[in-house]
């Protein structure tokens, strides 16, 4: 076994072992130049925050150890391919290399609902309601000012 996806793994079974106390059976190692930067668990149940995922907290420990937001020099390694809000935030982080174990159909074995968001994302411009979640737009007149004021005084980011 790669020695990251190694702790990566081991980081998953902390939970594993703990019988769902802290979170789910997931854990993600963050790598760079060759050496571990950080190590990271689920705990959004320990923490009772839902975006709590270890690729998540991992992300997070390692932004705050090399004090940066950009971690395009580094490499992820994840115990379980990542939900959507993980891809979204290892995007953000411009890690350009993740490495993951189980597929979202594992996850989807043992009742995570990855699937459920990934589906809201494929038809979000088709269908604007789902039996578990409902998207409208309010007050777009309004909330547009922030971005205008934004655009005006830093330009656009890209």
């Amino acid at each position: 076994m790669n020695e990251f996806m190694k702790q990566a793994y081991e980081a998953s079974m902390v939970n594993s072992y703990n019988k769902f106390q802290d979170g789910g059976p997931f854990g993600a190692v963050i790598v760079k130049d060759g050496k571990v930067i950080a190590s990271a668990s689920n705990t959004v149940l320990l923490s009772h925050d839902p975006t709590a995922h270890a690729e998540i907290n991992v992300i997070r420990k390692a932004c705050s150890i090399l004090h940066t937001h950009d971690l395009s020099s580094c490499t992820l390694y994840t115990s379980c391919y990542p939900c959507p809000m993980c891809l979204g935030a290892i995007i953000w982080a411009n890690i350009h290399k993740v490495y993951y174990g189980n597929t979202k159909e594992d996850a989807a074995n043992i009742g995570f609902r990855d699937d459920d968001i990934y589906k809201v994302i494929r038809n979000v411009n088709r269908q604007k309601n789902f039996e578990f979640l409902s998207l409208k737009q309010l007050d777009r007149d309004e909330t547009i000012k922030a971005f205008e004021e934004f655009e005006k005084v830093n330009g656009s980011i890209y």
